[in-house]
């Protein structure tokens, strides 16, 4: 595996950390509140999320970066 793959594999999975994280945690407490079994129901969520990122990360995203640079340039 070449440097730079590997570079975007830990992107990926860094990357899907925080967002999923991040965004789980802030629609659970906004639509669920801090209620009893917040932290595992958050940590669910989280789970289930990271699982359906990082495969869209790594899919869609070279595709994404391409129709970018297209349009910058």
């Amino acid at each position: 595996m070449s440097l730079q793959l590997k570079r975007k594999v830990a992107f990926a999975l860094s990357m899907g950390v925080v967002t999923t994280g991040i965004i789980s945690f802030a629609l659970l407490a906004l639509n669920l509140g801090f209620s009893e079994g917040f932290a595992l129901t958050w940590l669910r969520s989280w789970g289930i999320g990271y699982v359906i990122v990082i495969p869209a990360i790594l899919l869609v995203g070279p595709r994404l970066q391409a129709q970018v640079d297209r349009l910058i340039h």
